[in-house]
């Protein structure tokens, strides 16, 4: 099977108990919880037997082995996770408004993530990579966009290919060079997987269709809009699949577009054909938003089948 490497930040979130709650005054938190859209990506990779690893760097704290721990123990490849000494783990507090919305406060740059590189334990798994995701998150700094683009390179040279998940939050848009980094991996993509308005950060077109004729001209081999609860929609020049997605009571929505993107990718990787990918993806990422914790939803292909079989009943 092909190896699937992505980069970028680790972090643990911590997350308000209450809707509405604010970070203006005291109150109740729950976590932490390990995090990062990167590592979510992989951990659910790993956990439906893609081989999978990652490229980042924790603090030597109780933080930063949560999520080294959680890693393997979903199978994924921490052999190019750093562990430096005097510096913390990442860390992301979230807030839920009535209105569903999230708000975030990050500390990435100037964590031990932010010290995320190439070096020798990176390069020997990218030795064996078959395949670079590369999270718009995760292209929070000059040295951590220059990692992103280096395995890409890397990747492509022997043939290899790319998926791309823009991943922007207001927080994050807001970092300098951002735009022209999202710029340079769209160039490089084969898998695009945008959520809703996402597809418009990259086309002048004025309608959904318009958008990804316009990608897919530009070299772009398929797109992948995800539209949460709704399901997800596969577009590449043959024509396009969408599927519904799986009904279920809602906990907690953050990481399910990094498990459903995971989930597309590993079975696109496998030859499957897109209503299959569609199928699993859509299932992976219903199942995430059942726990209250970004990576606390992952669940084997075993169960992620027998979730998709049984809710999936009626179903096109």
């Amino acid at each position: 099977m092909k190896k699937l490497v992505s980069a970028g930040e680790i972090l643990v979130e911590i997350m308000a108990e209450r809707i509405g709650q604010s970070f203006l005054e005291s109150g109740p938190l729950l976590g932490p919880y390990p995090s990062g859209a990167p590592a979510i990506f992989i951990g659910q990779a790993a956990a439906l037997g893609q081989p999978a690893g990652l490229i980042g760097a924790v603090g030597e704290d109780d933080f930063g082995q949560l999520n080294i721990e959680r890693l393997r123990t979903l199978g994924a490849d921490v052999s190019a996770i750093a562990v430096h000494t005097g510096h913390a783990t990442g860390t992301a507090f979230v807030t839920y408004r009535a209105d569903g919305s999230r708000h975030f406060v990050f500390n990435i740059r100037n964590s031990a993530a932010g010290l995320v590189g190439i070096d020798a334990a990176a390069q020997s798994m990218l030795a064996g990579t078959d395949h670079v995701h590369v999270m718009g998150s995760s292209l929070f700094s000059d040295r951590a966009t220059e990692v992103a683009l280096s395995a890409i390179s890397t990747v492509k040279a022997k043939g290899g290919t790319v998926s791309f998940d823009p991943n922007i939050r207001r927080e994050i848009m807001q970092a300098s060079g951002m735009r022209e980094a999202l710029d340079q991996v769209l160039k490089q993509t084969d898998v695009f997987l945008p959520s809703g308005n996402e597809l418009f950060l990259f086309s002048s077109a004025g309608d959904e269709k318009g958008a990804v004729d316009d990608l897919l001209q530009r070299g772009v081999s398929c797109i992948v809009l995800k539209k949460g609860a709704d399901g997800a929609a596969y577009h590449d020049r043959h024509g396009t699949v969408a599927l519904p997605g799986f009904a279920v009571d809602e906990v907690d929505p953050t990481g399910a577009g990094d498990c459903f993107g995971a989930a597309f990718v590993s079975f696109w990787l496998r030859d499957a054909a897109p209503v299959e990918a569609l199928r699993i993806a859509n299932a992976c990422g219903a199942l995430a938003v059942t726990r209250k914790g970004p990576m606390e939803g992952i669940f084997p292909l075993a169960e992620v089948e027998a979730f998709a079989t049984t809710a999936g009943k009626g179903q096109p």
